[in-house]
């Protein structure tokens, strides 16, 4: 139960965070300070449970505390600049959820070859860009519902930023996630090829992968020729997104959950 505690003391301080993004016109000077500190908390949790003394433990409750993590330090960052603080009162109350799973659920899936340099290298980049671009796929939903709540004047609903620096985030996450995706494969390549003398090992991971990789380029280049925005690029994204969710989170969930391994 001990162990538990920080699990418990960091989603309580997310949840109070959300809340008074949420309403607003909420008095919480220590927002501030109390958001870094239960993400730098956070973080040093997640290093503990992927960072085993039996090597990388990517279980899918990690997976996603990480991912969420990773949202919400993004929009931490970015608000420093963009004032997208409210963008949080959406981000924390999954990122305290996952969590919460994280410490209650923990997953033991311990990665083959995870003390290959190449491999480490691989996983990182990889899991860097997937998060970049599952951000991405959040963010894209946000500025839906931001559209939405600025036509039919929602007002219990948090002050979304203007939807141009939104737009603007989404582009520069996305261009980032799509640069580290290419490397990803590249890199995948490179280490199949070391390891099981096969360039391609094609599966079902391999061709979402790559299907996710050509609707982003597709996207980047709509918007360089045709300057796509709005709800075009918002569907591409959830599009691209829905491959690498059938790429990874799919895979993980049938043999970590439905079939037990």
């Amino acid at each position: 139960m001990v162990e538990f505690l920080p699990y418990l003391l960091v989603s309580g301080l997310y949840l109070a965070v959300a809340e008074h993004y949420w309403r607003r016109n909420a008095q919480m000077p220590l927002a501030n300070i109390l958001l870094p500190a239960a993400l730098a908390t956070h973080g040093w949790l997640l290093y503990q449970s992927l960072f085993t003394p039996e090597g990388l433990n990517l279980g899918l409750t990690n997976a996603l505390s990480a991912i969420f993590w990773l949202t919400a330090l993004i929009y931490q960052l970015a608000s420093l600049r963009l004032k997208l603080d409210s963008l949080q009162a959406f981000v924390l109350p999954p990122a305290a959820i996952f969590l919460l799973l994280q410490g209650l659920r923990p997953e033991n899936h311990l990665l083959a070859y995870a003390n290959e340099p190449l491999f480490k290298l691989h996983m990182t980049i990889a899991f860097i860009a997937y998060s970049l671009l599952t951000f991405a796929a959040l963010h894209a939903m946000l500025m839906l519902l931001a559209e939405r709540a600025l036509h039919r004047r929602m007002s219990r609903l948090p002050n979304f930023p203007p939807l141009m620096p939104m737009e603007k985030l989404l582009f520069q996450v996305i261009t980032l996630g799509f640069l580290l995706l290419t490397c990803t494969l590249i890199s995948g390549i490179a280490f199949s090829e070391q390891l099981f003398h096969k360039a391609f090992v094609f599966n079902h991971k391999t061709v979402f992968a790559i299907l996710a990789w050509m609707i982003f380029a597709a996207l980047l280049a709509g918007r360089r020729l045709h300057g796509w925005r709005g709800r075009t690029a918002i569907g591409w994204t959830l599009s691209g997104f829905g491959a690498l969710l059938l790429a990874y989170v799919g895979s993980k969930f049938v043999l970590e959950i439905l079939l037990g391994r």
